[in-house]
């Protein structure tokens, strides 16, 4: 079973990911419009979450943040 505080670092580094290769994914985006902003969007949502899940500490429950991070994708959704 997946500790929370696994799920939380994998989030962290998504996020991080993310952020890192929006460029490359805003090259991509074609469809289903051609504007160059899917990696920027991508980015802006998930790292709407950062905050949150940064404050959690090593004992926190996957379902907490699973719930934290549904929350804050919806929060932040951008595009």
């Amino acid at each position: 079973m997946i500790e929370g505080s696994v799920l939380r670092d994998a989030f962290i580094s998504a996020a991080h990911s993310i952020a890192n290769q929006k460029k490359s994914v805003d090259e991509l985006n074609v469809f289903p419009v051609p504007d160059g902003d899917t990696g920027t969007n991508m980015s802006m949502t998930i790292g709407n979450a950062l905050p949150e899940l940064n404050k959690m500490k090593d004992t926190v429950e996957c379902s907490e943040v699973a719930k934290t991070m549904a929350s804050a994708l919806l929060r932040g959704a951008r595009g």
